[in-house]
């Protein structure tokens, strides 16, 4: 069964086609990554042991996935036994009737988030919306990113696409309250953020949120976090629902330290994370619920190559070392998770059900720039490659594989075939007719030697 999963319209080659033309983009997208990418590179070489900390977190997350049964099993229990409530849910329907019924059981119309990118992921605003009930985003990125009704475009940074004068224009136009004469300094724009969401922590009896990973040892919960809306979100309100993918789990604290290494360089380019929220189980009088949402999780698992995109941490490294990204932007994707690490999770979660789908594993140079920024050593091209050859080619495309499969196969044809080539060379175009122009119209035909390697061989041996 492939999950229900929330992107936007469109094939990425469309869609880069468009966001290409858009030199502001182009500019704050440049502008965005390099920075971050420049501070990444900083902080992970200060530390001698950074390649021993990524084959670690590697090896924690490849033995997980393996048991993910017994320690799923094993995070229930704990939970529970920490006062909190389990919900299992096989997809983002699911998912979303689930918290849609513990937010009504409260009798509240209002919700306050952490970001989360399960959430996202499934459509939980858009579900909640069409119950009556409103989710606010506390995230400034993604508030931004909501009053904009705008979609994210980076995993770290929703709104990179947005510079800040557009932000202060979201703000005039969408926040109350909001100072009259706001500018469009980093500081001022906060400061009205930061006034727009007080009164909904203050007010808001349930609150919504991922983790960055699940301690099956305890139970705890983690969520990783730059501005101490987390904080607000995890503590004030009085019921606390928070959908997290199955594969965030870790086995145990001793874990979790690798990680809280990783994370934080990967990521913001920070050696240790500003805000780090850990609870376990009902705390304080509150009301904890965990929903563990597979949503095409367990097929992506099934797969040898495909399922070590479930490592991911979501730091998004790949994205800002990415020459497809930096040029074409996370709109692009039409998925929640754009760059590399989309190009190669959306589709698996999806099951290649669509037009995107198909497109989205050609959305690389291959030139493996995210592989080695990958905190756990995801090889993002050899999936890549993996995902083109399961792709439904089209049937002319088919056709010309099998034909050159046939000739590569047997050596007698293969010598035929190239003396045939060096024969007629001078009447092969420049560009190829009919479907086939397309091939030609971003690359030139490479040209065809007057003599085969293998005849110059032969020839030269006899010599």
């Amino acid at each position: 069964m492939s999950a229900t999963f929330i992107g936007m319209p469109g094939n990425f080659p469309q869609n880069a086609a468009k966001a290409v033309q858009n030199s502001q983009l182009r500019y704050n997208l440049r502008k965005a990554t390099h920075t971050i990418r420049g501070k990444r590179a900083n902080v992970v070489n200060e530390l001698p042991d950074w390649q021993e900390l990524r084959a670690a977190g590697k090896a924690i997350k490849d033995d997980t996935l393996r048991h993910l049964d017994r320690y799923l099993v094993q995070m229930e229990e704990a939970v529970t036994r920490a006062g909190g409530h389990v919900h299992w849910a096989r997809d983002a329907d699911e998912a979303n009737r689930i918290v849609t019924r513990l937010v009504q059981a409260t009798g509240e119309s209002e919700v306050v988030k952490v970001k989360s990118m399960a959430t996202q992921e499934i459509g939980l605003n858009e579900a909640l919306a069409a119950q009556g009930i409103t989710a606010y985003e506390t995230d400034l990125a993604e508030l931004i990113v909501q009053l904009g009704d705008d979609f994210p475009s980076h995993i770290l940074v929703p709104a990179i696409h947005r510079n800040r004068a557009e932000i202060r224009e979201i703000f005039l136009d969408k926040m109350r309250p909001v100072p009259a004469d706001l500018t469009d300094e980093p500081r001022a724009l906060a400061e009205a953020a930061r006034l727009h969401l007080r009164e909904r922590f203050l007010k808001s009896k349930v609150a919504v949120s991922g983790a960055n990973f699940m301690i099956a040892e305890t139970g705890t919960l983690v969520v990783l976090e730059s501005e101490g809306n987390g904080r607000m979100c995890l503590t004030l309100p009085e019921t606390l629902i928070s959908v997290v993918g199955i594969e965030k789990l870790l086995p145990s604290w001793r874990d979790l330290e690798v990680f809280m290494q990783l994370l934080p360089r990967s990521s913001t380019g920070e050696r240790m994370n500003p805000y780090t929220s850990m609870w376990t189980g009902s705390t304080e009088g509150q009301d904890f619920h965990l929903v563990l949402l597979d949503n095409g999780r367990t097929n992506v698992l099934a797969d040898e190559v495909g399922r070590q995109a479930l490592r991911c941490i979501r730091c998004s490294a790949c994205l800002n070392v990415c020459p497809v990204y930096e040029r074409a932007g996370g709109h692009a994707y039409g998925s929640v998770y754009p760059g590399p690490i989309g190009a190669i999770l959306t589709p698996q979660l999806r099951g290649m059900s669509s037009e995107l789908d198909a497109s989205l594993p050609y959305a690389s140079s291959l030139c493996g720039a995210c592989y080695e920024v990958c905190p756990v050593a995801i090889d993002i091209p050899e999936v890549l490659v993996d995902l083109r050859a399961k792709v439904h080619h089209a049937p002319a495309e088919r056709a010309g594989m099998r034909v050159a499969g046939w000739i590569l196969n047997d050596e007698v044809r293969l010598s035929k075939a190239q003396r045939l080539a060096s024969r007629f060379r001078k009447v092969v175009p420049k560009r190829l007719p009919g479907p086939l122009s397309a091939w030609t119209d971003t690359r030139d035909l490479p040209e065809i030697p007057e003599e085969s390697f293998r005849d110059w061989w032969e020839r030269n041996e006899r010599a």
